[in-house]
Parts: C-alpha cells; structure tokens; sequence
C-alpha cells in the first residue's frame, strides 16, 4: 500500500502550525501605559467675581451757566486745569447791573425819606389827638401813610438785595472741586439772556463711578445658588470691586459697590449697579470703558481646574480623569474593564480664575485629573498616572487646592 496520500495532508497541517507560531512570535507588544500627570480634585471656596463691561462717569458734574444777561468779558482759568469751589472762572460785564444797584439804591434811599416823614406826621398827630387839634380820621390817614412808608422800604431793601446778588453773578465761580472743561462761549457774546447761558464744566474727578450692569439670569442663577446653600452674597456695601484697564493692566485702587437698582431696565433686562472708587492719579477719565470684576460673595463645594486640563467639543467641556474604563471587546462583544485608564469626565465651567477653570459641576471629591500628558494620554486607554510635576504654591490665591 502506498503511504505517500497519508503523509501529505500530515505536512501540510505541520507547516500551518509552524506558521502560525511565526505569525504570534512576530506581532507587535502593546504599548506600554502613557505616562501622566494627576491632580487631586478637592471642592474648595472662591471668590464669587462677575465680569462685566463698565464705563467710567465723574463723582460729581456741575454746568457753569451765566446766571445774569451780560457780555462775556473774559475767561479766568486756563481748560482742562483743576479748580477750586468758589473760584472765578469766567468775568461777564457788570456796569449795567452796577448801575441797576446803584438805581435801587437811590429808590431805598427815597422810601427811607418818605417813611420818616410819614412817621413825623404820625407821631405830631398822636400827640394832637388828645387836645382835639386834629381828628381821628386824620391820625388814622397819618399811621396808614406810616405803615405804607415802612413797607415800601422794606420793598427797596429787597431790591437792592437782588441787585447786589445779580452783579455778584457777573463772577462766574466754580460751585465744586474738580477739573474745569473746554470754554462753550467765547468773550463778547451776550449770555443770560432768556436762559441760563451754558458756559463750560467742572468734573470732580479726584473720586470716580464705574456703572455697569448685570444680566437678570445671572442675578437670578446667584439668588438660587445662596438659597441652596453653595453660594454665600454678600451685602451692597459689603461688596469690592476691581478694575481692569483696556491695555489689560490692573488698576490699584479699589472700589466699594454703593448702588443697585431695584428696578429692570425693560430694554436690555438688567440690573445697573455702581461702585465708587478713588483717582488719585486721574488714570481714570468719565466716558472710559473698563472691565469690572465684581466680588459679590463666595462660591461653596466648587472646584478650581487648570486651563491646560479642561479640553472642549462642539458638545461640552469634559476632563480626563484616572479610573476604570468600561469596553466591550470588538470581535466578542463582551464588556470588561481597563483599570488605572483615561476616562472622560463632562463638567460645567463657571469662570475664570487666574490660571484656573472654576467647575461647578461633574467632578468628585479625590478624582484625579489628567494634566500633564494630555497629548499622550487617549480616551479608555492605560495610563501610568503620578503626581503633575507642574504644583502651585499652595497658599497662593486662586491656586488650586489639594494637588498631588
């Protein structure tokens, strides 16, 4: 019997076992765990801050106006410069009230006259009366004529007052502190005539308002945070606030919020607020926009992430966390577990704080989050996860809490 059909089929399946041997000592080892670094997420309080867009405006604005008609003589201050309460800014031309002073004068001067003669008759005929000279019409004619002629003075001292008052307004003084505008009028016009001629401004500066305004869902969002206990306001004149220059520079001095209206603007739906603050150095100027932050209280069981480790999709903001990932094999479709791997985390984001992400949501206490070798590190893969290597001091402000 020939052997040679048996031992045929018998080498083919030895060389399909050697081959397949091959095939397993050459594939590839999987790659070892991406190295990364972790921080410690612990819930912690921060500032409760509002950004919003504010707008510079003077603690005090004065118009100087021409009070009396006149021509304007001359201006006594050089524009733009600091002047004090009281003084002279602007010189109208006074003869022709001197000479309406001068015309009162002479009419109080007459009644004067008149009300002495008329208390001589008076007192003649009360003394008459009892020996029957004169009638008792005729004491009553001379103590009316008195009483008139006292009244009439009385009249003519009132109107020499008002002279006297209309040519002090040909000074034109500055009724406050501060820096002194662009002339509006120039010398030889006729002022005051009909209204109250618009002369130029004084702005006290020295102290300064920032308005600005917030949005009815974020007051709103605040009121239900304080009410569920994860946020703390804090009372209007409780509450500071800081500002940021357009050239992104801080500016030292900082302010006290000292209104908040009641009402809601129907046109925007907001709320105005104000905080005055000190311009020693007049950086600030009415008119100027800035950025207002606004600490309004303190946020409670929140979390400070940083920048690098918050990434984002068109859907929402998430982390990578260190933990078990849960994935079902390709080919048999059974699930099982990937330990110490990069899990996405989806989180809500607040603000900004420094250099950090405050999360209000979506993390818990201890997680440990991916930021260092985020490049690295891909989604349900092993991780080999140490402390970052990037700390902050922990007592820094705005730093965040509880890194490993």
């Amino acid at each position: 019997m020939n052997p040679l059909p048996l031992r045929t089929p018998l080498l083919a399946l030895s060389l399909a076992a050697v081959l397949a041997a091959c095939h397993k000592q050459e594939a590839p080892p999987a790659p070892p765990p991406a190295p990364v670094g972790t921080i410690s997420a612990q819930p912690q309080t921060v500032p409760l801050i509002q950004d919003q867009v504010g707008r510079i405006s003077s603690l005090r604005t004065a118009d100087v106006r021409a009070r009396v008609p006149g021509i304007l003589l001359k201006r006594l201050y050089p524009e733009g410069t600091d002047v004090k309460a009281g003084q002279k800014l602007f010189q109208i031309d006074p003869q022709p009230l001197t000479a309406e002073l001068n015309s009162q004068l002479a009419l109080l001067a007459s009644a004067k006259a008149t009300a002495a003669n008329n208390k001589a008759t008076a007192d003649r005929n009360r003394g008459l009366i009892g020996k029957n000279y004169v009638s008792r019409q005729d004491l009553d004619n001379a103590e009316a004529a008195q009483r008139t002629a006292d009244a009439a003075v009385k009249q003519a001292e009132a109107n020499v007052q008002a002279a006297r008052i209309n040519l002090a307004f040909t000074d034109v003084v500055s009724p406050i502190d501060g820096r002194a505008g662009q002339q509006q009028v120039t010398e030889g016009a006729l002022v005051g005539q009909g209204d109250t001629t618009l002369l130029t401004q004084v702005d006290q500066i020295d102290q300064v308002y920032v308005n600005f305004s917030m949005s009815v869902s974020d007051l709103d969002t605040m009121r239900r945070a304080a009410a569920s206990g994860d946020a703390t306001l804090s009372p209007t004149d409780k509450s500071t606030v800081s500002i940021q220059l357009p050239d992104g520079s801080d500016y030292s001095e900082k302010g006290m919020l000292d209104f908040s209206s009641a009402t809601v603007n129907p046109q925007t739906g907001t709320v105005n607020l104000r905080a005055q603050l000190a311009n020693p150095d007049v950086r600030l100027l009415p008119g100027q926009f800035v950025t207002v932050k606004a600490n309004l209280g303190n946020l409670h069981n929140v979390y400070l992430v940083p920048q690098a480790a918050v990434l984002r999709d068109p859907g929402s903001a998430y982390v990578l966390v260190v933990g078990d990932a849960k994935t079902k094999d390709a080919q048999t479709g059974v699930e099982k577990t990937i330990p110490s791997a990069a899990v996405r985390r989806p989180i809500v984001t607040s603000r900004l704080n420094g250099a950090d992400w405050i999360v209000t949501g979506g993390l818990k206490p201890g997680d440990k989050i991916i930021v260092d070798g985020l490049a690295k590190a891909k989604e349900n893969a092993p991780v080999n996860a140490s402390p970052a290597k990037a700390t902050q001091d922990a007592d820094a402000p705005g730093a965040p809490a509880g890194k490993q």
